[in-house]
């Protein structure tokens, strides 16, 4: 009996990752804002089922809180979520105009973004933007803190939770850089396969070992980005977008002699 109730408590109190616990300390919280545009007004009675039925079942980590344990680890421990204080629908005056709305919206990307999440309640919340503006018909946003995963982990994690409109019984998919039938010979030849894998495994450790350089004896330069301010992380900051076609993506990477673009964000 008491085996099995050590393994229930292990089963629901998992290690937090040096990674998470250096992303969600005292001194440092970081969080990832996913902006989804709808092409139709949000309807916003379905939210709580959506989320318990498809949101939560992705990752536990959606219905964990970080504890701290009485050897002072740090551990995921499966709680009961409140999904109703998880999400939130903003007020804006009524019969803006779209730019005014746009700006609105913005000033509470940067608010939320600045806002501490709950330690009390698992890391996320969901933001229902229902007015227009002039890229969409509603905006929805979902904050996650960067200890349940990294950004291209959780943006498969949101993809999953969309539907063909087409087909909703099929998977979701993006458009491929390159023809199937190409992907399929490449793979098959392995003196095209064993360069460019040899090229990611040098690069991957170029930049590793250009990052603790930089973090330990190079200081960045003073840009019109980068000011060099002491104590510029407490400032005030404001959330603005901007969109760049594939076309001025590729224009970007060659200018910049980027070896290759993040395709998990672009396909």
């Amino acid at each position: 009996m008491e085996s099995k109730k050590e393994k229930t408590v292990e089963e629901e109190e998992v290690p937090v990752s040096p990674i998470g616990q250096y992303f969600n300390s005292s001194v440092l919280s970081v969080c990832i804002l996913g902006v989804l545009e709808s092409d139709i007004p949000i309807d916003d009675s379905p939210t709580l089922t959506l989320l318990k039925n498809l949101f939560l079942p992705i990752n536990p980590r959606f219905s964990s809180i970080m504890v701290t344990d009485d050897k002072g680890v740090k551990r995921w421990k499966k709680v009961d979520v409140k999904l109703q204080d998880h999400v939130n629908v903003p007020v804006f005056p009524d019969g803006l105009s779209l730019e005014s709305y746009d700006e609105y919206t913005q000033d509470y990307l940067s608010k939320i973004a600045m806002d501490p999440l709950s330690q009390n309640r698992p890391l996320w919340e969901l933001h229902l933007i229902k007015y227009p503006t002039s890229n969409a018909a509603g905006t929805i946003v979902f904050k996650l803190h960067h200890a349940l995963g990294d950004g291209f982990s959780l943006m498969g994690a949101l993809f999953s939770c969309l539907q063909r409109t087409d087909e909703p019984s099929l998977p979701l998919t993006f458009p491929s850089s390159r023809p199937e039938s190409r992907l399929v010979s490449d793979n098959k030849n392995i003196f095209k396969v064993m360069p460019r894998m040899f090229s990611t495994v040098f690069n991957s450790a170029l930049d590793f070992g250009w990052s603790l350089i930089k973090g330990y004896l190079v200081e960045d330069d003073q840009t019109s980005i980068r000011s060099g301010d002491i104590g510029v992380e407490f400032w005030p900051i404001t959330i603005s977008t901007v969109t760049f076609s594939l076309h001025q993506i590729k224009q970007i990477k060659a200018k910049l002699g980027v070896v290759r673009l993040p395709e998990h964000g672009l396909q």
